[in-house]
């Protein structure tokens, strides 16, 4: 009988849990469509999450975070913030709810004291963007944007350029939108537009361009002005060829979803804060910069790198052949899908432009697998400052949770971490706690950093795409 009235009260709680959850994602979506303020919780998105979902997450806050967050608070804080005028503002409800926990103030009192600084009105205006390319970065660059457009008022996709457009391939490229083999299908409604040339997305009208030469665009015929063009075709790399993109009419600035010259590189929560404002054109460098420079800005920052070595294990890509054929570079001509592949990565190097002085102490290397998403950088580090597993461990899991690079270091625990669960991970940098070396004199470590090269690279991409046109707040965390 005490074990049959145990188990019922577990489940009448679980049951409880599970009601208050779905009001926690009822509350977390009005914030973000009506308001457009995001919630996390401890950096884990909550949006278009399931009730079982909240539940699980404030679970790992308990065991991973070691802060033990009720489901009742969460709820009664979210409410106190949906009675506030805050608007535009990313918000970590779990690090929020915690600290009030430990103060005798008001949920209202506590929001007032805490986020004051965010109540001011930040007067977004809604900035156009302009696809220039729609390859696998490029299509879930599109995705990503529509999902995150929310009330409208920060980065809205309008058009998406391409060499050339008809009915038939018009046709395609909304196959392409809706259905993709590694990240599957879009959650939303693709619909054809033949007589505007455009896909419909959830309502909206993207058009699809013809533009051969990009410097005689004209976006403003289709209504879009002073947009950000985010070139991810691959065709330019250098500032005067992307500044052809500058003399088209409706573009204000450009940015480059790969390592470019003469531009700045930036990744996104380690150097974005040197864009500057004249800045017109710059550069998100590769998916294997914005995995490793996070790493080894923290690496650098605590313990000090004398120097290093970066293998990168990378999926394979559209670079190279299905089977054995000519290629203008040697060995990316042999099978893809049936070969690891020997090539180079001037990622160590790269790292140099967004932490100067660092990329000259880095050899690196690269192999291409047969996967078609999830890569693996190895970090063979030499350190100035002697270290342990202990210490270097507490120093990730800190900056995993708490600082500027909170979005981008996902601080991983898991036993059975291989390369497929990491995909759709939107972090750019995934730390591998487990496989994490120590040498016993404490002067060298080696680090594994798993990214997912296609979807926590576009995730980087938008950061730093936001944070340039100016529609970014800061986020409290």
């Amino acid at each position: 009988m005490i074990a049959q009235n145990e188990y019922s009260q577990k489940v009448g709680l679980r049951i409880e849990n599970e009601r208050l959850a779905v009001d926690i994602s009822a509350c977390v979506h009005e914030l973000f469509y009506n308001r457009g303020v995001e919630i996390v919780l401890f950096r884990n998105q909550l949006r278009d999450k399931s009730s079982s979902q909240i539940l699980e997450l404030h679970q790992y806050a308990n065991d991973f975070v070691g802060k033990s967050i009720p489901v009742d608070r969460t709820l009664e804080m979210l409410k106190a913030l949906k009675r506030t005028g805050i608007e535009h503002a990313k918000i970590d409800i779990g690090k929020l709810t915690h600290q009030w926990t430990q103060t005798e103030d008001t949920s209202e009192a506590f929001i007032i004291k805490t986020l004051g600084h965010l109540f001011r009105n930040p007067s977004l205006e809604p900035r156009d963007v302009v696809l220039f390319g729609f390859g696998r970065i490029g299509r879930l660059l599109a995705r990503e944007l529509i999902v995150q457009e929310g009330s409208g008022n920060q980065l809205r996709l309008r058009a998406v350029a391409v060499r050339n457009i008809d009915a038939a391939s018009l046709q395609k490229r909304a196959s392409l939108w809706k259905i993709d083999s590694v990240h599957g299908d879009f959650p939303g409604t693709v619909l054809v537009d033949e007589e505007r040339m455009a896909l419909v997305i959830n309502g909206r009208p993207i058009y699809f361009i013809p533009t051969p030469n990009p410097a005689e665009a004209d976006y403003e015929a289709y209504g879009i002005k002073d947009a950000l063009l985010i070139d991810n075709s691959g065709a330019f790399r250098n500032y005067a060829a992307l500044g052809k993109h500058l003399a088209a009419k409706g573009i204000d600035k450009v940015l480059l979803t790969a390592p470019g010259k003469g531009i700045p590189n930036v990744v996104h929560g380690v150097n974005q804060m040197d864009v500057n404002k004249k800045d017109r054109i710059i550069s998100a460098a590769s998916c294997t910069t914005n995995a490793i420079s996070p790493v080894l800005q923290v690496m650098n920052d605590h313990f000090g790198i004398t120097k290093g070595h970066l293998e990168t294990i990378h999926a394979y890509t559209n670079d190279q052949n299905l089977v054995d054929n000519m290629h203008m570079k040697y060995r990316r001509g042999r099978a893809a899908a049936m070969n690891m592949v020997i090539t180079e990565t001037g990622a160590g190097q790269a790292v140099d432009k967004c932490i100067p002085g660092l990329g000259a102490k880095l050899t690196s290397s690269a192999i291409r697998v047969p996967v078609p998403n999830g890569s693996l950088a190895i970090l063979n580090l030499q350190l100035e400052k002697q270290t342990n597993l202990e210490e270097l461990l507490s120093t990730f899991k800190q900056a995993a949770l708490e600082g500027p690079l909170v979005e981008q270091i996902h601080y991983n625990t898991s036993n059975e971490l291989v390369s497929s669960d990491i995909v759709g991970n939107a972090a750019p940098s995934i730390f591998d706690v487990h496989a994490t070396q120590v040498t016993p004199d404490g002067m060298t470590a080696i680090l594994y950093i798993w990214y997912d090269n296609e979807y926590g690279y576009s995730r980087q991409v938008l950061r730093l795409a936001k944070h340039f046109t100016g529609v970014r707040r800061p986020a409290y965390y």
